[in-house]
């Protein structure tokens, strides 16, 4: 990984370019993360959802996101999710926590005000720029529980418009 942390540096056959490049982007060591230490460590956690390990998803709630709050790195990592999507987890299990993931970043109370986003806008924004690749083959078939999921982040995006 080209991270700004070089004690981090991971690589992996798994994980695209793209997606690392995206986990190297964030100065994850500035954010606070929702555990209240620096979000440096969502990195391997991060990584870790790149390669397809289901539990990492879940390993975000409480760091990202909890409950209906989201925490600072929210956006950083929305911006990663997305970029693991665009790169076609081949697993399904790994595409429907992905898409579940995303859904409960979306269902998030807005911490915006009318003159700026807020974590919940960014990560909506995040979204809404990969909204295309939510629909067609990835996002699973009519009536399946991938596309279940596709469909209510699109419903929601577009609640937001």
């Amino acid at each position: 990984m080209r991270g700004k942390d070089k004690d981090t540096a991971r690589s992996s056959p798994l994980v695209p370019a793209a997606v690392e490049d995206e986990i190297a982007r964030q100065d994850w060591a500035s954010m606070t993360c929702g555990c209240g230490r620096s979000a440096a460590h969502l990195q391997d956690m991060l990584w870790d959802a790149a390669e397809g390990h289901p539990a990492a998803f879940h390993a975000l709630q409480g760091h990202v996101f909890t409950g209906p709050r989201l925490w600072p790195p929210a956006p950083a990592a929305c911006a990663v999710l997305m970029a693991v999507w665009s790169a076609g987890p081949p697993r399904l299990a790994t595409r429907e926590v992905l898409l579940r993931t995303l859904l409960a970043l979306l269902t998030a109370e807005d911490d915006g005000t009318p003159y700026e986003a807020g974590l919940y806008g960014q990560c909506a924004a995040f979204v809404r720029a990969g909204l295309p690749r939510l629909s067609g083959g990835r996002a699973g078939r009519p009536g399946s529980v991938t596309a279940a999921y596709a469909d209510g982040i699109r419903e929601i995006i577009g609640l937001c418009a």
